[in-house]
């Protein structure tokens, strides 16, 4: 059973690890590849609004989307985009990417082959890795704007998609961690993280949700 509290605390944490922007027109939108199938949906909804002329899917696999994605989750992504209706010309596929710090360098380095020119990402992840990519984009493609986007979903909402509680819990307490930690190694830049995050944050980590944690050295 997950306290009352707990469930405080993990709706204080998924408020903060979304970036809150406002999509708007940018060069390119990137989908950061994962076990979500949501976010090539919402990176396909973006682009059929108009607010970018070519998408590109970035990411390999990964433990939890080996057997789901048997042909990586760039491919699976484009996949689904042309199943909704995205011609072939305007997706571009990264399918080495195994970290989000992989996502955004080789995409960027796929986008500088082609020599197509980019100021501004529409940067697109999981409710819950806004915050992260974000920051991690900022740190690696430091000379373009870069704009967070997801599935506009509460925690229940997500956490009823995934229909396991406790993983989700754990998932946004790992998601916390690396924004705590990989500013200091050099992954990602540093952004203020209010008291109240870090207490909710460390209250988590009492009450076991810790599968996801990383060491910090």
């Amino acid at each position: 059973m997950i306290s009352v509290q707990a469930w405080s605390d993990a709706q204080r944490l998924w408020d903060f690890q979304q970036m809150h922007h406002e999509p708007r027109l940018c060069s390119v939108g990137i989908g950061l590849g994962s076990h979500d199938l949501g976010v090539a949906d919402v990176t396909v909804s973006l682009y059929q609004r108009g607010l970018f002329p070519l998408i590109v899917f970035t990411g390999a696999n990964s433990r939890t989307t080996r057997d789901r994605m048997p042909r990586g989750e760039a491919e699976h992504y484009r996949e689904r985009a042309l199943e909704l209706g995205v011609p072939t010309s305007a997706i571009l596929v990264e399918p080495k990417a195994r970290n989000t710090g992989e996502n955004i360098k080789f995409a960027r380095a796929l986008l500088e082959e082609r020599s197509i020119g980019v100021s501004s990402v529409l940067l697109v992840s999981k409710p819950y890795e806004e915050r992260r990519a974000y920051a991690t984009a900022r740190k690696l493609w430091p000379a373009v704007e870069i704009i967070s986007a997801s599935d506009p979903m509460t925690l229940s909402d997500y956490v009823d998609s995934i229909q396991d509680p406790r993983l989700v819990l754990d998932m946004l307490v790992g998601a916390q961690q690396r924004l705590l930690i990989y500013p200091d190694q050099g992954f990602m830049i540093r952004q203020k993280v209010p008291e109240s995050v870090e207490a909710a944050y460390e209250r988590l980590c009492a009450e076991g949700f810790t599968s996801r944690l990383v060491s910090a050295t």
